[in-house]
């Protein structure tokens, strides 16, 4: 087996893309979208350093869009292979595919309207149209299920604990018509484990991480590999510390939150502190045609839910079902949440501001001194997510200046990613101590990650860098 590093390698978080031959196939692990400053945006529009019409298969961690988000695009240039992913997360993937078609459709329409004479046709990265032709390719699989998806490769999805439906995936190369024979009897076979995306112990309504199987190699994200998160329970009291500050002065509380994960569990602890937080006293709005959607699916998949979570979605206060929540359907509806000038706690997207419904409440909140904005979840370097919470004065929205009078809370312990002892954990209960790639991670965060993996368990292991190949 030979793995060959293309996106989130070199230092940098989104992206994800790695590249395995075996048995003769080429098999894309990810194919997601370059997320932060324009610069790194356009990075999407270059051409993939492979054929994609020669890509046999492509197997997908989970369905955020920095794993997912060029997959329209691969499929547009040539790849009509099977795509493999957990049942739920080929259910949420048409939701964020078809949100990024049409943001990206809207984008062209609005620069075309401008074009200098002479100028080229700004073209979309890629359409609705292509998203249907990714839908027809996908092969939902259930965890631990083993599944030969070529002769002799074997794929084998198991619980990473990140979103729902995430998944670290297991790659095995074995014998032709080996398939499911355990290891010992197969000394020939190789492993590769990619961890996608390693979720939290604790985290509210998914399952916790599963255990890691032995490996020969193993890809490990390292986003947060230089530092720990809060104690999620003493985030959660501060969110809602924060709550009442607001309350006070008589501002709205703005969240930006992923659609997916991040704004369901915010949900989740408003049911869990709807009486002792006095929410009763707040307009609460989902302003996320897509996080709605996604609470659709999350419904559709009790299954795959912690046993609290089970509990809690058999109570009286549901999450989804709120008594003050209204879901912002129309862009009409969004626009008449800024007439609302206190007693307003609006979750939109996106999660780190560089788009979406979220910059528009920006524009109209952060002017305000006893505004709030809350923070809860990772911001890649150069959005305007990073730039407010590294202190940012002023931001231009929409052409206009906006001084930034709101107060800026950073509420880390609701991250859906492991933190660095949470890393190591989930390491060293791999039971043979493979040698490590460190993927998905800034810099330092890796070099520091990389120290430790080093100093505690004396494994090998190296930072990728795209174009890099590591054989297994």
């Amino acid at each position: 087996m030979r793995i060959t590093f293309v996106g989130a390698a070199g230092g940098v978080v989104t992206g994800s893309c790695h590249l395995l031959e075996a048995q003769g196939k080429r098999v894309l692990l990810d194919c997601g979208m370059v997320q932060g400053s324009r610069q790194a945006e356009a990075q999407n529009l270059e051409p993939f350093p492979f054929d994609a019409a020669a890509i046999d298969a492509l197997v997908l961690s989970h369905a955020h869009i920095d794993h997912i988000g060029r997959v329209p695009l691969l499929v547009k240039r040539g790849f009509n292979g099977p795509i493999f992913a957990q049942a739920a997360t080929c259910d949420l993937l048409p939701i964020m595919l078809l949100d990024a078609a049409s943001l990206a459709e809207g984008a062209a329409e609005r620069g075309n309207r401008n074009l200098a004479p002479g100028a080229a046709e700004l073209v979309p990265l890629y359409t609705k149209d292509d998203v249907a032709a990714v839908l027809k390719l996908l092969r939902p699989l259930a965890y631990d299920t083993a599944a030969e998806i070529f002769p002799g490769l074997e794929l084998r999805l198991h619980e990473a604990g990140h979103i729902l439906g995430s998944a670290t995936l297991e790659v095995r190369s074995v014998e032709a018509g080996a398939a499911g024979v355990a290891a010992a009897a197969n000394p020939g076979a190789r492993t590769l484990l990619f961890s996608g995306d390693i979720g939290v112990h604790g985290t509210p309504i998914l399952r916790d991480p599963a255990p890691p199987p032995a490996t020969d190699l193993v890809l490990m994200e390292s986003t947060y590999g230089d530092r720990n998160h809060k104690d999620r329970l003493s985030t959660v009291a501060e969110i809602g510390d924060i709550f009442a500050q607001a309350h006070a002065s008589g501002g709205n509380v703005l969240i930006p939150a992923f659609s997916v994960g991040r704004s369901q569990e915010l949900l989740y602890w408003f049911a869990e502190h709807f009486v002792d937080w006095h929410l009763d006293q707040w307009q609460i709005f989902i302003d996320s045609p897509m996080a709605a959607k996604v609470m659709g699916v999350y419904d559709q998949h009790q299954d795959l839910f912690d046993p609290d979570a089970v509990k809690v979605w058999a109570g009286r206060t549901k999450p989804f079902q709120l008594p003050n929540l209204r879901i912002s359907a129309t862009g009409d509806d969004s626009k008449a949440i800024n007439d609302i000038h206190g007693g307003a706690i609006i979750i939109a997207g996106s999660g780190m501001a560089n788009g979406g419904r979220i910059r528009h409440h920006l524009q109209h909140n952060l002017a305000n001194p006893a505004a709030h904005v809350i923070f809860v979840g990772y911001q890649a370097d150069g959005t305007l997510g990073r730039l407010l919470v590294n202190g940012l004065k002023h931001v231009k929205l929409f052409g206009v200046d906006i001084p930034v009078n709101a107060k800026i809370h950073t509420c880390g312990g609701l991250s859906a990613h492991a933190d660095q002892q949470a890393l190591l954990e989930w390491y060293a209960s791999i039971p043979n101590r493979p040698p490590v790639a460190l993927v998905h991670g800034e810099d330092p965060a890796r070099d520091v990650l990389a120290a430790k993996l080093r100093d505690l368990y004396h494994v090998d292991v190296v930072l990728s860098q795209p174009g890099m190949v590591r054989e297994v």
